[in-house]
């Protein structure tokens, strides 16, 4: 028999160590994340980490439990540039809202 056929009556899984070692790392990767909480840090620091840890997450999960390190270079972008854009637009919400806290509060203490 001839590949194609080999894979079209076996069908196109995928071997259950795979999803093992992704289930065994993003267990680590939430365990670093209770760790950020365990010894207390505060700030930017705290927030910045476990943002790290929660976009590692995410991404593992979208690339090997929704299947796309498999799929077609296409549909990646079809599902990430609007996450891309989501995360952007965000951005910048937050931004403008330090800006119009900022002002509020110039203007409330120093008078305008």
């Amino acid at each position: 028999m001839d590949e194609t056929k080999k894979k079209e009556e076996t069908g196109s899984t995928h071997k259950i160590g795979i999803y093992l070692w992704i289930w065994g790392l993003l267990f680590v990767l939430s365990f670093f994340s209770y760790l950020v909480d365990w010894y207390q840090f505060q700030g930017m620091l705290r927030w910045s980490l476990i943002i790290f840890f929660m976009l590692l997450k995410a991404g593992l999960i979208m690339a090997f439990f929704m299947h796309l390190y498999w799929e077609r270079y296409a549909l990646v972008n079809v599902l990430l540039w609007p996450m891309t854009a989501i995360v952007c637009f965000v951005a910048l919400m937050i931004a403008e809202g330090k800006y119009t806290l900022f002002s509020r509060l110039f203007y409330f203490f120093v008078g305008g």
